[in-house]
Parts: structure tokens; C-alpha cells; sequence
């Protein structure tokens, strides 16, 4: 009989999610997948799913009146525009102990630091839209409050929807966020891109698709799996003189792929800037 994997959210205490849409309902369904039980889940969202309000017959309280009680952990998980309203309003959940765990792109430790009570632990972290499936990355960073006991929660809780990466300078979620936040819109972008050049090259439309939907799935897994890099992956693939190497001759060449992602990279962590502020 094969060996239970450990589930580390069972000893949690009480957690707050402020958010349930698509991000914070995905780390829902991984933390009860890990143990967690959802009488032990505070979850404030103003139009929760069905699924969010099923769980209310297991004991997930949802938007509850009355005095909160301070919480082991608080993960933040709403729109950043919305933040302003939405944070301040957590303040009688923080006690000395509470782990504040925010997965809002653009609002700084800074911000949810004046949004909150003097000395709160705070972790911000990055996630990205395939933690949907559980195959995320998420990239986190804490403030000075956080002890050795949170980090370790915060990694806990990350990793219900992947894999986790930590960094000590909060200047690199910028590139984080432009990186692997956004970066499953390229890839998407890429198998869009594939499909109208093979239609253009007369492929039948849904054949195109089908073909790059595939094969961008298939790499992508075998990137996964293989403990070789990206590069000696895409070596093996290409025999000198054939037909992948007239494509990457292009692909590669002057103003080619390598170049336009860089630059795209670089926007997109110059708006990350941006909208921080």
C-alpha cells in the first residue's frame, strides 16, 4: 500500500480568504484537497460560486456578521482596484500570529503594510493561471515579520496550487509577474499564432488546431518531465540542415522570437511598475 502524502494544512487554525474567483478558488480546492477541513475556512466574497456556497453544509462560514476572531492566516485574493475598500476591513481578523498571505498583482508590502495593524507578518506572492490545474508557479516574498513558522505556512499554502520559489527582494515580483504571471498568455499566444500559420500553409482550420494545441501541450510536458534544459530539448528536435532549422533560422535570426519576448518581458514589467505605483 502506497504511502499517504503528508497533508500539512490539517493542523492549520482558522483561515480567512478574501476572494473566491478563479485564483482564490483554485487555492480553495487545493487546501481542502491537502486536509484542511472547511469548518476551519472563513471565505468573504460578495458573489460566491455554487461551489463556495456547498461548502457552507460542511461548515465553511461565508461572509459571516458578528466580531471576527483573529485567524492563523488571511490570504488576500481580490482585484487589486478593489483593494482600498476591500483590506482595511480584515483588521479584526490580524492577532500578534496572523500569517497575511496576498496574491494581488501590483499592490505592495507597503500598501497592505498601512493597510494593516503595526507589526503584521506578510507575505506577497505571485501566482499564475495554471494553478488552476495545480501546476502553478508561484514567487513570494516576505516582510521582516515574517518568522520562520509563516514562511513555512505561506509555502504550505502556495503549494496547494504548485510549485513554489521564494526571493528577498520585492523589486523582482515586477519581473516575476511579467515573467510567469503573464507568461501563460504568451504560450497561448503561441499555439494561436500556430494554428493560422499552418492554416495559411493549408492545413483544414480545426486540423491547425488540434495540431498546436498538441503539440504546445505535449512539449510543455515533456519540458516538465525531462531533465534536460529548454535548449538542449530544442536541439534534440533539430537535425542541421532539415525543416526545423530553416524555421529557427528565422525564429532565431535578427528581430526574431528571442528578441520581441525580451522586449515584451521588459513592457510588461515596466506597466508592472507602473500600476505599483
Amino acid at each position: 500500500m502506497a504511502a499517504r502524502k503528508p497533508q500539512p494544512l490539517r493542523a492549520i487554525g482558522s483561515l480567512v480568504l478574501l476572494g473566491a474567483g478563479k485564483m482564490g478558488g483554485a487555492m480553495l480546492d487545493g487546501w481542502l484537497a491537502r486536509g484542511l477541513s472547511p469548518k476551519k475556512l472563513v471565505v468573504i466574497e460578495p458573489q460566491p460560486g455554487k461551489s463556495v456556497k456547498a461548502l457552507t453544509r460542511r461548515g465553511l462560514k461565508l461572509n459571516p456578521k458578528g466580531t471576527p476572531a483573529a485567524a492563523a492566516a488571511i490570504v488576500i485574493a481580490v482585484k487589486p482596484q478593489t483593494a482600498p475598500a476591500a483590506v482595511p476591513p480584515l483588521k479584526p481578523y490580524v492577532g500578534k500570529s496572523t500569517l497575511v498571505l496576498s496574491i494581488m498583482a501590483g499592490r505592495t508590502i507597503g500598501f497592505l503594510e498601512k493597510s494593516l495593524p503595526p507589526g503584521t507578518a506578510i507575505v506577497r506572492a505571485m501566482p499564475n493561471t495554471p494553478a488552476a490545474i495545480g501546476r502553478g508557479i508561484s514567487v513570494a516574498v516576505a516582510n521582516a515579520k515574517v518568522s520562520a513558522r509563516q514562511r513555512k505556512l505561506a509555502g504550505d499554502l502556495l503549494a496547494a496550487i504548485g510549485k513554489v520559489e521564494w526571493v528577498g527582494d520585492e523589486a523582482l515580483i515586477d519581473a516575476v509577474t511579467a515573467l510567469s504571471g503573464s507568461g501563460p498568455a504568451y504560450v497561448f499566444l503561441l499555439a494561436e499564432a500556430m494554428t493560422k500559420a499552418g492554416i495559411a500553409a493549408g492545413l483544414p482550420p480545426e486540423l491547425a488546431a488540434r495540431l498546436a494545441r498538441e503539440t504546445v501541450a505535449g512539449s510543455g510536458e515533456l519540458l516538465h518531465r525531462s531533465d534536460l534544459d529548454a535548449a538542449t530539448l530544442r536541439q534534440n528536435v533539430t537535425s542541421p540542415g532539415g525543416t526545423t532549422a530553416a524555421a529557427l533560422e528565422l525564429l532565431m535570426g535578427p528581430g526574431g522570437f528571442d528578441e520581441l519576448l525580451t522586449m515584451a518581458v521588459a513592457a510588461a514589467t515596466r506597466r508592472s511598475r507602473e500600476l505599483a505605483g
